[in-house]
């Protein structure tokens, strides 16, 4: 196969998969993939609701286009799949995406064909969990009839500063001939560069400790407020102070949520459990990050408790859903653990987000949303929790979300976008 002339079919249009096929539609031949008609509908009419590629950016891949229909791919000859690999309830690794996306591919493989994963898996599971489903699917033996890469997605949800061109790609393939094949692919798209790793094994690695490491960092940070609160101490100032040291680490509190840092960590610990080690470190981290929510909505309880306000039946407003600033992305999304914990205290609870849909808000967590800030009344609320640092909420100010409480309400800054001197607490 000539590494000018590949048609390249990409498995999942999500926040991952959507920039990619736009990309390698500038370039190459590309069939962009999604189960969800819907979704494809919204691409064909140049629309994408995650925010990743705008109207310009869909035009400018001539050379994509968009289906939901397997048989449609037939004819491709690299399969990328880049569908979403959550965790269950037990927070155990869910392939069932990839395994679907497997089988799909599967389906239509043919001789020679390459097949390349991006989604975040522990170390093994491309070539233990994927390639016997290719096979099986296919009928086509592994590096005999059909070779497969790994490549990791690096996608920041709405970063627009580093971009899937501007950030070095970590390739790898099952055969030499497939890892140079799949390092010259991505280098035709990737200016930053490519990095060739010398196993799948090892690319899986890279990819999956690359969040758990921000995870057990973010993790500290979360313990010393806790830390510093107790003590009386402003755990921003502190961080300010400490990094004027050239070398220390700019890691801030709050929610972990997110289809990455959240979850990857997940997906070592399951593997690293099953070879007989238990990861004390990386779990420790993970505990302590999944339960800031309810010691978020502690610190508020006690707030509103202090100014003598009756907690059971009280109107609280909680600024921002997704699980990140500026970004519409509910996936994973913690400050549904806030909502949680505040409701269980008997607390009616009103949610607003200029940025997320409100349809998917609803079907995603029950929630129904109020999408305008401005449609919020003065006066209207015990407490004002802002979750999520959106700039409408910034440059709204302190005291124009004061003024949304009754009286002498409580403000609650978890991500310190607001004059400390104006609200009651942060973390």
């Amino acid at each position: 196969m000539k590494i000018d002339s590949p048609k390249i079919c990409v498995i999942g249009l999500g926040y991952v998969g959507l920039p990619l096929a736009v990309a390698f539609g500038r370039r190459h031949e590309v069939v962009g993939f999604d189960l969800k008609e819907a979704r494809i509908a919204e691409l064909q009419r140049g629309e994408d609701n995650t925010l990743e590629c705008s109207s310009e950016e869909l035009a400018s891949a001539a050379k994509l286009s968009y289906t939901a229909d397997p048989e449609s791919i037939r004819d491709c000859d690299v399969y990328i799949v880049t569908v979403p690999t959550p965790v269950d309830e037990a927070r155990r690794p869910d392939l069932r995406p990839l395994i679907g996306a497997s089988e799909t591919v599967g389906g239509v493989l043919a001789e020679g064909d390459v097949v390349i994963y991006e989604s975040t898996v522990y170390p093994g599971a491309t070539e233990e969990v994927c390639v016997p489903v290719l096979e099986e699917h296919s009928g086509l033996s592994f590096n005999e009839d059909f070779t497969v890469g790994y490549s990791p997605e690096r996608i920041n949800p709405g970063d627009k500063a580093h971009r899937l061109d501007s950030i070095v790609k970590v390739t790898s393939g099952s055969t030499p001939e497939a890892a140079e094949f799949v390092d010259a692919l991505y280098a035709s798209i990737v200016s930053a560069g490519t990095h060739r790793a010398s196993s799948i094994r090892v690319a899986e690695a890279a990819k999956v400790i690359e969040n758990t490491q921000r995870d057990v960092n973010i993790a500290l940070v979360n313990e010393l407020s806790l830390i510093f609160n107790r003590l009386g101490i402003d755990t921003l100032e502190v961080l300010e102070a400490s990094g004027t040291k050239w070398n220390f680490l700019p890691f801030r509190p709050g929610l972990v949520g997110g289809h990455c840092i959240g979850v990857d960590p997940y997906y070592l610990t399951y593997k690293a459990q099953q070879t007989g080690h238990h990861p004390e470190m990386i779990l420790a981290g993970r505990r302590m990050n999944d339960a800031m929510g309810r010691y978020i909505a502690d610190r508020v309880v006690k707030l509103m408790l202090r100014k003598r306000i009756q907690v059971v039946g009280s109107r609280v407003l909680v600024m921002g859903l997704t699980f990140k600033d500026n970004c519409p992305d509910l996936r994973n999304t913690r400050v549904v653990d806030i909502i949680s914990e505040l409701t269980d205290f008997g607390v009616e609870v009103e949610v607003c987000d200029p940025w997320c849909l409100a349809e998917e808000a609803r079907i995603s967590y029950g929630i129904d949303l109020i999408s305008d800030p401005a449609s919020l009344k003065k006066g209207s609320y015990d407490a004002v929790v802002v979750a999520v640092g959106h700039r409408q909420f910034a440059e709204m100010g302190a005291d124009a979300i004061r003024a949304l409480t009754s009286g002498d309400g409580v403000v609650y800054d978890v991500k310190g976008i607001l004059d400390k001197s104006k609200v009651d607490g942060r973390l």
